[in-house]
């Protein structure tokens, strides 16, 4: 039996007009793409690096 990996729900809130392109790209590495968009991503420390980055734009839920 193996353990399902933890995941962390996010949800672009803010518009990604006008960043930074080095957050632009953190955006679109996490798989969002419009405003209100949810996904579910994996919890490894790169995804956390880009989750930390750009915050601001997110709304961060924590999954079981």
């Amino acid at each position: 039996m193996t353990k399902q990996p933890l995941t962390v729900r996010i949800k672009l809130v803010r518009s990604t007009i006008g960043r930074l392109a080095a957050h632009k790209a953190c955006v679109r590495g996490l798989g969002l793409s419009r405003m209100h968009q949810v996904v579910e991503v994996i919890d490894t420390p790169e995804n956390r690096g880009m989750i930390n980055k750009v915050n601001y734009m997110l709304e961060i839920q924590e999954t079981k």
